[in-house]
């Protein structure tokens, strides 16, 4: 398995293409239209995408990925967020090109994409159907686990004490992983258990 991770341009979130064959794709997170245009370059045709949340500044990519034959999916709970007006996309001046949530899927689900399986664990805090993805040696945490920080649990539908349990939650996978956040650089959940400046073990 290949990782490609994208930063953003301006106010957006990290993005990740994951693929098996350099053929096909998973996306974590398209923040921006333009990471269609990415994967075109890249050679890639995107299948799939997961959202670790509904902020706008993670999801801002769906529509065109969308349009490209691509099915979205996030936690059940976590749709209204990302189709309505919650999506802070208003509160901070972004926009969000319309889309549609495609498949649901719960805490603990496997999803196998593209010859890729997925460990979907349920991450509420920064908002209340976040999620973050295992696979492999890899952990996208989205914005609930950064390197050094936790995600914010001032916004709507976030609670400080749910996202310091996700957080714990992380810590309790067996092992080290390498840490994809929604923003900023990678880090190790093994570091981060007895470094961070918020939650450690």
């Amino acid at each position: 398995m290949q990782v490609f991770k994208i930063y953003p341009q301006g106010f957006a979130a990290n993005s990740y293409f994951l693929t098996q064959d350099e053929k096909t794709a998973v996306v974590i997170d398209p923040a921006q239209p333009r990471i269609a245009d990415e994967a075109k370059r890249r050679g890639l045709t995107v299948t799939h995408v997961l959202l670790t949340h509904g902020h706008f500044d993670h999801i801002g990519g769906c529509a065109a990925l969308q349009a490209e034959g691509a099915k979205v999916g996030c936690l059940a709970k976590e749709a209204p967020l990302a189709l309505g007006k919650n999506n802070m996309a208003d509160y901070f001046g972004g926009h969000v090109p319309p889309f549609s949530v495609d498949f649901t899927f719960g805490d603990g689900d496997i999803l196998s994409l593209d010859g890729m399986q997925f460990l979907v664990i349920a991450t509420p805090g920064h908002t209340a159907g976040g999620a973050c993805f295992c696979i492999g040696d890899h952990l996208f945490t989205g914005d609930t686990l950064f390197a050094g920080d936790i995600g914010r649990s001032d916004l709507p539908t976030g609670s400080g004490a749910q996202l310091t349990e996700s957080v714990r939650k992380l810590y309790a996978l067996q092992g080290d992983f390498t840490v994809c956040p929604g923003h900023g650089e990678d880090t190790t959940l093994e570091y981060e258990r007895h470094n961070n400046g918020w939650v450690r073990c």
